[in-house]
């Protein structure tokens, strides 16, 4: 199946975690991610996305921007990008900052993701407290977009507060370089639409889930006169090619439960209300249902589908779920040559 150019093209990024797999040690993790993000620049991708998490093996990222900024230098091509930095852990005036630097030095390669993040003890540990993931995120937002379009900021918010200074450096892109919001509620969704921001849905929604969220989107997108149609929004997706649809599941289901066992059971919430945990094994199974898994034909048509259930165009594959580098990097080949052309990709660079 090869879609026709127009209507059904898309771009396919990675979505990239360094996530520990059994067997991994953590500096395999990660020097095996900056791999992966080579390798989908050789492949023909458009985007590689890497994420951050704090104290769970699940990833062993602690610094997207980081991480952004070594990929950015070993690259020449591929848009890179955050998915994403954790807002509530950050101050947003140095985020901005290094965003500003990145776009600077990246030659407008740079694009920042960010999300509110979860309870986690994360916001122990940095000081953020609890009170400022629960209500200030919104506040946090804003200051950032503030310093990113503006030649001089202040601040008097419940949660930040300074006099004014000047911001240096400001952005090369104008009006800013773009941001994209990680969006796993409708008030997200809606908030990020106010300000006129792209979301990235995660892994756990279907198509259903991911349409619900953006016709939320939509309504207040168009109260601010906003083409809700032409907002760029993403998608991160599981991502799996083999010759048959049973090779690629049997190899993800060697590797995934145990994996997301001992990372996202990890996570240790701060929520006073408590959080109820997630059955792991049949979250393996959902994300296994759901995904592009199987053939390079079968994975193109599961994306297509996607495509024109939810408009969006641009997705994020998680590569890394065979959880060895010789499968990952095999799957990162297959999607750039034989999956990419079944969807009449556009390569095109953002200049």
């Amino acid at each position: 199946m090869r879609l026709a150019a127009g209507a059904h093209t898309v771009r396919l990024g990675a979505f990239l975690l360094a996530g520990q797999f059994p067997g991994q040690s953590q500096a395999e993790a990660l020097s095996a991610a900056v791999d992966y993000a080579l390798a989908c620049e050789r492949a023909g991708f458009h985007s590689a996305w890497m994420a951050e998490h704090h104290f769970i093996p699940y990833g062993v990222c602690p610094s997207a921007m980081t991480f952004a900024a070594h990929v950015l230098g070993r690259t020449r091509r591929i848009q890179v990008g955050t998915a994403v930095a954790i807002l509530s852990n950050r101050h947003p005036v140095a985020l901005a900052e290094e965003t500003a630097l990145l776009d600077h030095l990246s030659g407008g390669r740079f694009h920042l993701g960010v999300g509110r993040g979860g309870p986690w003890v994360d916001l122990e540990v940095f000081g953020a407290g609890f009170a400022r993931y629960e209500r200030g995120f919104a506040e946090t937002l804003d200051l950032l977009l503030r310093w990113l379009t503006s030649e001089r900021v202040s601040a008097a918010g419940e949660f930040f507060s300074f006099r004014e200074v000047t911001v240096v450096p400001r952005p090369a892109t104008r009006p800013r370089p773009p941001v994209t919001v990680a969006a796993t509620s409708p008030a997200t969704a809606e908030l990020a639409a106010a300000r006129g921001l792209p979301l990235l849905l995660g892994m756990h929604m279907d198509d259903a889930e991911k349409a619900a969220m953006l016709a939320s989107y939509a309504q207040v997108a168009a109260q601010r006169g906003d083409d809700p149609a032409q907002t760029p929004h993403l998608a991160a997706v599981l991502a799996y090619v083999a010759d048959s649809r049973a090779e690629a599941l049997a190899h993800l289901r060697a590797a995934m439960p145990q994996w997301l066992e001992r990372g996202v059971g990890s996570y240790v919430s701060i929520d006073p209300g408590g959080r109820r945990c997630r059955d792991l094994h049949a979250y393996a199974e959902r994300l296994l249902s759901i995904h592009p898994i199987g053939t390079a034909e079968q994975c193109a048509e599961r994306l297509a589908t996607t495509a024109e259930r939810t408009g969006i165009r641009h997705f994020l594959l998680m590569v890394e779920g065979a959880g060895s580098r010789r499968r990952t990097l095999g799957n990162i080949a297959r999607l750039g040559a034989e999956v990419i052309p079944r969807l009449a990709l556009d390569t095109g660079v953002r200049r």
